[in-house]
């Protein structure tokens, strides 16, 4: 091969690990933490496999986006926590509602509600818990099945709602201290 053909491949050859290198470089650093725990609490079967009833609404109740119906409240409460569990916290999670992201969509299909999702909120009713957020944490007492209380209600996403089933599914996972 002769010379210039060779170091014009060597030029080439070390511009294209230049590009490479620039398209991998770092831009930050993400830390993961976390603690293994020796044992954690049990949900209660009643809680882990419970269906909340909203019951039966009518379309003009919900006038507006953003308007809420049929507030109500349903537990989810742990056994056999370990003394060294003093604290808990609760994330619901599932797909979004259309037009907001902080609220459960609802079960898509023929003949559902639409222009609606599932708002599930703290104990106080106002304090919303946005969808994959976690809840407030709560204490949990030596020797006590602590009893984690949330309100859900329908809540409009659209300018209009239809009528049909509306039925959603969350999974709620329970994090420790």
């Amino acid at each position: 091969m002769n010379t210039k053909l060779r170091a014009t491949i060597l030029l080439a050859s070390a511009a294209f690990a230049s590009f490479s290198s620039a398209a991998n470089a770092a831009d930050g650093t993400i830390n993961f933490t976390g603690t293994v725990i020796a044992e954690a609490c049990t949900v209660s079967p009643a809680s882990a496999g419970q269906t909340v009833a909203l019951g039966n609404v009518s379309a003009k109740a919900f006038p507006s986006i953003g308007a809420t119906a049929m507030p109500t409240k349903f537990d989810i409460t742990l056994t056999s926590c370990p003394e060294s569990v003093t604290k808990a916290l609760v994330k619901f999670d599932g797909p979004f509602a259309e037009n907001n992201t902080n609220l459960l969509a609802l079960t898509t299909g023929a003949g559902v509600a639409t222009g609606l999702g599932i708002a599930i909120y703290e104990a106080d009713g106002t304090t919303l818990i946005p969808m994959t957020a976690p809840s407030a944490q709560k204490a949990v007492a030596k020797g006590v099945n602590p009893v984690f209380s949330y309100i859900a209600k329908y809540m409009s996403t659209n300018d209009i709602v239809t009528t049909g089933p509306a039925n959603a599914v969350t999974q709620f996972s329970i994090s420790y201290n």
